[in-house]
């Protein structure tokens, strides 16, 4: 009895929709992520510039400046490497 069933049920659709891994997906993603990080670093940037404005020649504020601006600047380099890494390695996929 079941075996005239199959040719039959080997005809019917698939319910499930069909998901695949598609790795420009991903990069898309990331490479967003990473336009955030480069907004806020630049934010950070103009911080630690309006911050050294207004330090008033202080030394004490005018080094939160300075220390804020050199760590902007190296999470920009961070997110720049990374962003290279992902691009790199997603080409490689």
């Amino acid at each position: 009895m079941f075996k005239s069933l199959i040719p039959i049920i080997a005809q019917v659709a698939n319910p499930f929709p069909k998901v695949t891994a598609n790795g420009s997906f991903i990069t898309n993603l990331l490479n967003i992520i990473f336009g955030i990080f480069g907004a806020v670093t630049l934010l950070f940037i103009v911080i630690g510039g309006f911050r050294y404005v207004i330090s008033s020649g202080d030394p004490k504020n005018t080094a939160k400046a300075k220390n804020t601006i050199i760590y902007a600047l190296i999470g920009l380099a961070v997110t720049l490497s990374a962003v290279a890494i992902v691009n790199f390695v997603a080409g490689k996929l």
